[in-house]
């Protein structure tokens, strides 16, 4: 399994935590995020801008004055990556064993 399989935007523990939390709802708002990742708000600002200018996600601002409030989606991109990054971790975490080959069986075990 080759590191490059795992997505640049995503190694990024923060990121990916958004990533899974935008994956499990329609649209999440900025304080709900900021809140449930326990992060800053130029932080998370810092980290959505990368996600947005990857193309994962895209946000939508609503309302006016105190009732002003920004809205982010996972975009099918976003998903199909999140998706095709978490299969790479999968992969990286439960690897195929390696062939077995005679110079690492025990003497006892190659008599067999």
């Amino acid at each position: 399994m080759s590191l490059d399989a795992l997505n640049v935007h995503l190694t990024a523990p923060k990121r990916l935590a958004a990533m899974g939390l935008l994956a499990s709802a329609k649209r999440v708002e900025f304080s709900y995020l900021r809140d449930h990742l326990e992060l800053g708000d130029s932080d998370l600002s810092k980290q959505l801008k990368v996600l947005i200018d990857a193309g994962y996600v895209t946000s939508k601002r609503t309302g006016k004055g105190k009732t002003r409030a920004s809205w982010f989606s996972i975009t099918s991109e976003g998903q199909t990556a999140l998706d095709s990054h978490a299969d790479a971790l999968r992969q990286l975490l439960s690897p195929a064993p390696p062939p077995v080959s005679e110079s690492l069986l025990s003497p006892d075990a190659a008599a067999l």
